[in-house]
């Protein structure tokens, strides 16, 4: 399917706003959902996109924004605890369009098919940060989990990219990517923000990403370097 317009659903973020010059660059119509108080850190795109103030986790306002889009693509963020990602992922699946290209965002802690390996560092690292998090009601990356249950279980063409830990600076290129954490490929463990969301982007209309979850880090990187991967 040709992608002419896009929705960005966490379009004020830093990734959401790599992800919005992505799209313009490549020519897209683009629809941004963000926070009502978090539309003026659009500013420099509003003479561009339409903007949709709102909670992304609002099955009303997700359907205004999504009517008509080729693709979608979402951040999931676990704020809170209202079940904001899990409620964000809902609307997403149930109001695009049945052909709409959707995909999401999340970290290595996200596993598809229980096959990733992960280092005791990082799941102590894991269990500490969400403990930290539901404690002080700030994150709650259970809700997370769940949402990303969700569309797994869904037969929409959806990819969920699971990214490494983050930096900001100028671009690297597209990321690579391997099925499962673990693969010597990924061992670096950092992505450039803004290749996180050109790998988001791009994937829209990759076809053989269709019901992956690929965890990606920078081609950039030693790991990708001594491996000599090769991009999606």
């Amino acid at each position: 399917m040709s992608i002419k317009k896009v929705c960005i659903v966490g379009a004020s973020g830093k990734l959401g706003q790599y992800m919005v010059q992505h799209c313009l660059e490549r020519g897209y119509e683009v629809v941004g959902v963000c926070r009502e108080k978090s539309v003026p850190k659009l500013a420099e795109f509003a003479d561009r996109i339409t903007i949709v103030p709102g909670a992304t986790n609002d099955p009303e306002v997700i359907a205004k924004a999504v009517a008509g889009c080729d693709g979608v693509l979402t951040v999931l963020v676990p704020w809170g605890r209202q079940q904001y990602a899990s409620g964000t992922a809902r609307a997403v699946l149930q109001h695009s369009k049945p052909d709409a290209r959707l995909i999401f965002s999340c970290g290595w802690h996200i596993t598809k098919d229980g096959q990733d390996a992960y280092s005791k560092l990082f799941l102590r690292t894991v269990a500490l940060v969400g403990w930290i998090a539901r404690l002080f009601r700030v994150v709650d990356l259970d809700d997370q989990v769940a949402a990303c249950r969700h569309i797994f279980a869904s037969d929409r063409p959806w990819t969920v990219v699971r990214g490494s830990d983050l930096e900001e600076g100028p671009t690297e290129g597209l990321p690579v990517w391997s099925r499962h954490v673990g693969d010597p490929i990924l061992e670096s463990n950092m992505t450039r923000r803004i290749d996180f969301a050109l790998f988001m982007v791009a994937a829209l209309e990759d076809d053989a990403l269709v019901h992956e979850a690929p965890a990606i880090v920078s081609r950039a990187s030693d790991s990708a370097q001594a491996h000599r991967a090769v991009a999606a």
